[in-house]
C-alpha cells in the first residue's frame, strides 16, 4: 500500500491541473509467459498474461495513468514510441530519463497525450527485451469537435508485424555480447502468432496463425506496425489496395498502395475497403526486403483476411513481393511520395501546414553517420559519427537536476569525428526554441531506422551517396511528412527537421535492437536559458526512483511481483479503484 501512496497525491494535484481533460487507467503485470509462435515452446514477455499486450485506446489530450508491475526477473522500463511526453521527459522510460523498474516492484507512469492523435506503440525499453515481447498499440483519436480528412471506417484493426527469433532475449543479448550476429530471423509473427500453412514444405502443421474477420463492401483501418527487431517488411493483402491515411501522428495525402515496406520500429494506417467477391479467403503478408529471398524464404508472416461470406480457405501462391530484391530505389521512391495533408486538421482544428517549417532558420546542424560494427576496447559496438554511447548507471535528466558531475558530457561533434571511434556518454546540447536539422547518413550496408523521442520531426529529404551542403537543393519545405521513426537506406542520407519546443532529455536512437543495444544512440539535452524548471519543463514526479550515484536516496520497496506474491497485484488492483473514484471526486463526476 505504501508503494501506491503517492501515486495517490499525484493523483489529486493531477486532477486539478487538467480537470478539463479525462483520465484513462492502465494497471499491468508485466511477466513472462510460455508461448509457441513458430510451434517451438519459448519463454515471451506479456502483459496481463497477452501477448502481445494490449491497445490502450484514447483520445487527444487524455491523461493517462499505467501503473506497472515488474514480474520479471530483471529490470523493466516501458517506452512509449511516438508519444511527445510534453514538457515531461521523466515519463519516457528510457535510461536517460529514468531509472529502471526493479524486480518485484512497481512504478506509475502519469502523462498525457497533449495535441497528439495517431499510431503508436509501446515496448520494454531494456537489454533486448522487445525481442521477447511486451510491446503494444497506442492508438490516438481525435476529439469529436476535429473532423477528419476520411469517412468514419467501419472498424479499427491493429496488427503488429515483426521478425522473430526461437532464442530468448537474453540468448540474444549474450550472443551480441560475445560479438556474434543474430542472423536470420527464425520467422515473421503476425499479432504475436506464426504464419498460416500456405505452404506444406515451409511452414508446420499446427502453427496458430492470426485470422482477421470482416464485412463485404465495409471499409476498416489497419494500423500496422513493425515492432519486430531489425529486418524491413513489406506489407500487402492480396487483391486488395491498401490507401494510406495517416504516419506516426500526421494525416497523409490519401494515396493508393498494394504493397509498402514499413521499417523497424514504424507505423501506417490504411484504409482496406472490402470489395472483393470472396470466392476464397485472401493472404495478408509480411515478407523480409533487401534480403536473398530464396534464403529468407521462412521470414516471411502470413495472416487471413476472411470475410463472412468466404467460401473457401487460402490457398496457392503468396501475392508477389516487389521485384527489386537489392535494389532499394523502389523502396526510396515509395518513401519520398509519402506528403504530409496539410490542408487538413489532425490534434487541432487549425491545418497540419500551417507550421510552416520551411521558412524557419535553422539553428543548429547535426551530420550522424553510421559505420558498420568495429571492435573497440575489445568488444564489438556499434556507432554515431565515432562515438559508441554507454547508458551510465545514473539518468541524465537525475544527474542534471542534482547536479551530479561528470556522467555524461555534452560534446556531441555537429560532424563524425575522423579518429578511432570511442566509447562514452556524449551529448548533443541545445536549447529551448531551437530549431534543428539533422542529417543521419548510414555508411553501412542495412537499412537503419531512427528514432527521436519526445518529438516529431519533418522528413525533408533523402538520396543516395554522402550528404552534402548541396544536397539541400532537394529538400521538401512544404509538405515533408511529420512523424518521429525514419528510415535511412545503406549508403544513403536522410534529413529531418524539428522544433525543439519540449525541454528536458530526449533519446536519439536506431530501432534496429542489435544496433541500438552495441551502442548507436545518443541524447538530445534541451535546457531553457531562462531557467525554465517547473515552468517550461514539468517537476520531477513525487514517485521518482533512484539509482546510481543517488541510489541512497531510494527507499525499500517490499517485492510484491506476481513472481512472489499473487495477492499484491490484486491489492494494487484494489488501490487503483479507489484512486478512480477519488479522481472522480476530484474532477467532479
Amino acid at each position: 500500500m505504501a508503494a501506491l501512496a503517492p501515486l495517490l497525491a499525484v493523483a489529486f494535484l493531477a486532477a486539478a491541473a487538467h480537470a478539463a481533460d479525462p483520465f484513462a487507467f492502465f494497471d499491468w503485470d508485466v511477466t513472462y509467459m510460455t508461448a509457441s509462435p513458430l510451434g517451438v515452446p519459448q519463454q515471451v514477455i506479456a502483459i496481463n498474461k497477452q501477448f502481445p499486450g494490449p491497445v490502450m485506446n484514447l483520445t487527444t489530450n487524455y491523461n493517462v495513468v499505467v501503473n506497472v508491475l515488474n514480474s520479471l526477473d530483471e529490470p523493466l522500463l516501458i517506452t512509449w514510441d511516438g508519444i511527445q511526453h510534453r514538457k515531461n521527459c521523466w515519463q519516457d522510460g528510457v535510461l536517460g530519463t529514468t531509472c529502471p523498474i526493479p524486480p518485484g516492484w512497481n512504478w506509475t507512469y502519469n502523462f498525457q497525450v497533449k495535441d497528439q492523435i495517431g499510431s503508436f506503440f509501446y515496448f520494454p525499453s531494456l537489454g533486448m527485451q522487445r525481442a521477447a515481447g511486451g510491446f503494444g498499440g497506442i492508438t490516438v483519436n481525435n476529439r469529436a469537435v476535429i473532423s477528419v480528412p476520411f469517412d468514419t471506417p467501419d472498424g479499427d484493426i491493429t496488427l503488429f508485424i515483426g521478425d522473430w527469433y526461437k532464442k530468448n532475449h537474453t540468448h540474444l543479448r549474450k550472443m551480441l555480447d560475445d560479438g556474434k550476429e543474430l542472423g536470420m530471423p527464425d520467422g515473421v509473427l503476425m499479432n504475436g502468432k506464426g504464419p498460416y500453412r500456405y505452404n506444406d514444405s515451409l511452414v508446420s502443421d499446427g502453427i496458430e496463425y492470426e485470422t482477421i474477420k470482416v464485412e463485404p463492401g465495409k471499409t476498416y483501418r489497419f494500423r500496422v506496425h513493425n515492432v519486430g527487431a531489425s529486418t524491413s517488411l513489406n506489407f500487402r493483402i492480396q487483391n486488395h489496395n491498401l490507401a494510406l491515411i495517416e504516419t506516426e501522428g500526421s494525416y497523409t495525402m490519401k494515396q493508393n498502395f498494394t504493397n509498402l515496406d514499413i521499417h523497424v520500429g514504424q507505423s501506417y494506417s490504411f484504409l482496406v475497403t472490402m470489395d472483393q467477391n470472396a470466392s476464397s479467403d485472401y493472404y495478408i503478408v509480411a515478407s523480409a526486403r533487401f534480403v536473398n529471398e530464396s534464403l529468407w524464404t521462412r521470414v516471411t508472416g502470413v495472416a487471413i483476411l476472411q470475410y463472412s461470406n468466404s467460401k473457401g480457405k487460402a490457398s496457392g501462391p503468396l501475392p508477389d513481393p516487389p521485384n527489386d530484391e537489392y535494389d532499394k530505389t523502389f523502396s526510396m521512391n515509395q518513401a519520398r511520395s509519402i506528403r504530409m495533408n496539410v490542408s487538413t486538421g489532425a490534434a487541432r482544428p487549425n491545418p497540419q501546414g500551417s507550421f510552416h517549417y520551411g521558412s524557419i532558420n535553422v539553428s543548429q546542424v547535426y551530420k550522424l553517420r553510421n559505420e558498420p560494427p568495429v571492435i573497440i576496447n575489445g568488444k564489438k559496438r556499434t556507432t554515431l559519427s565515432g562515438i559508441s554511447y554507454s547508458p551510465p548507471d545514473t539518468p541524465l535528466r537525475l544527474a542534471d537536476l542534482y547536479d551530479k558531475k561528470e556522467v555524461y558530457t555534452l560534446d556531441f561533434p555537429t560532424m563524425p569525428i575522423d579518429g578511432p571511434p570511442v566509447i562514452r556518454t556524449s551529448v548533443i546540447n541545445s536549447t529551448y526554441k531551437n530549431f534543428l536539422e539533422i542529417v543521419f547518413q548510414n555508411n553501412d550496408t542495412i537499412v537503419q531506422t531512427y528514432h527521436i523521442d519526445g518529438y516529431a520531426f519533418w522528413v525533408v529529404g533523402m538520396d543516395y551517396g554522402e550528404w552534402t551542403e548541396n544536397s539541400r537543393g532537394t529538400y521538401n519545405k512544404w509538405d515533408g511528412v511529420s512523424r518521429c521513426t525514419t528510415q535511412v537506406f545503406p549508403g544513403a542520407w536522410t534529413a529531418v527537421m524539428l522544433s525543439l519546443d519540449s525541454p528536458g532529455f530526449w533519446n536519439v536512437r536506431t530501432e534496429n535492437l542489435d544496433t541500438w543495444y552495441l551502442g548507436q544512440e545518443t541524447y538530445i539535452r534541451v535546457v531553457d536559458p531562462n531557467g525554465g524548471y517547473n515552468v517550461t519543463e514539468m517537476v520531477a514526479p513525487d514517485n521518482m526512483l533512484y539509482c546510481g550515484l543517488l541510489k541512497d536516496k531510494q527507499k525499500a520497496q517490499k517485492p510484491h511481483g506476481s513472481r512472489s506474491s499473487a495477492s499484491a497485484a490484486k491489492l494494487n488492483n484494489y488501490l487503483l479503484v479507489v484512486l478512480v473514484s477519488l479522481l472522480a471526486l476530484a474532477l467532479g463526476h
